[in-house]
């Protein structure tokens, strides 16, 4: 017995073993079980001729299959780094404008900062958080623009 909590209680044997051990109370009331045989119940029972793991090895040459999904050609394979960042240019345009934006009105801020108008670089800092907002609103509708052009399943 386990602490003198309960009765053994014996596993399935469709597990491929039949040890005894203590059930004992889990998160929301469920029996768990305890004791030594607990630890390797899990790892027996996947590997029991009884057990409900697949008998198909795996192939790693092959992508796995997913019910309801069909891949399309990979266009990373056919396209460069530089091809990539053009195309993601003309489907996108909006955000490349936002992060020059951004990018100039920090490097603008910082430079008016070394020189030492405070002003200008407090206005330039507050440009820049303009021109991120513009910039992630930019990605946002970008998103919503090709989830809305891409083909839904039914």
């Amino acid at each position: 017995m386990c602490g003198g909590e309960r009765a053994p209680v014996p596993l399935q044997p469709q597990l491929g073993f039949d040890p005894v051990f203590c059930l004992g109370r889990g998160r929301g009331g469920q029996e768990t079980p305890r004791g030594p045989q607990a630890e390797g119940s899990v790892s027996a029972a996947m590997s029991s001729p009884g057990s409900a793991a697949p008998d198909v090895a795996f192939d790693p040459a092959s992508p796995p299959v997913i019910e309801g999904f069909t891949p399309t050609a990979s266009r990373s394979r056919d396209e460069n780094v530089r091809a990539k960042f053009l195309r993601k240019i003309r489907e996108n345009p909006v955000v490349p404008i936002g992060c020059l934006a951004t990018a100039g009105a920090l490097s603008y801020g910082l430079y008016c900062f070394h020189r030492g108008n405070s002003q200008r670089s407090q206005l330039m800092m507050r440009t820049r958080i303009l021109a991120q907002g513009f910039t992630v609103m930019a990605i946002l509708g970008g998103l919503v623009v090709s989830a809305m052009k891409s083909p839904r399943p039914h």
